[in-house]
């Protein structure tokens, strides 16, 4: 059965700054590489537990997509019972790890 993906406020404006920040709306390769970021996101309608656990947290989750200087960290929770996806924050894979998730 297919899983709900919701993402949180933060995530969204973590996908919208990220879409400035590419330029998606102005260089086709950009906005390509944009469409395949969200079609992963939505892939864990499917596939939940395919990230690996993150640092952070024992129950978050993080997918990373990208390669080289251009990986990114979906950190994710997983609601088995509810059979929900909660996209909590998207960034550069360079971060540290525990820097500022709780904000």
């Amino acid at each position: 059965m297919a899983y709900r993906v919701e993402l949180t406020a933060r995530a969204v404006a973590d996908l919208e700054a990220l879409y400035a920040h590419i330029a998606a709306a102005t260089s086709r390769q950009a906005l390509l590489w944009f469409r395949k970021l969200t079609t992963t996101l939505e892939s864990l309608e499917t596939f939940p537990d395919r990230g690996a656990p993150a640092p952070e947290h024992p129950a978050l989750r993080q997918l990373l997509y990208g390669t080289a200087r251009a990986r990114y960290r979906v950190i994710y929770l997983v609601d088995a019972e509810h059979q929900v996806v909660t996209v909590l924050h998207i960034r550069h894979g360079a971060r540290a790890a525990a820097e500022d998730l709780d904000r």
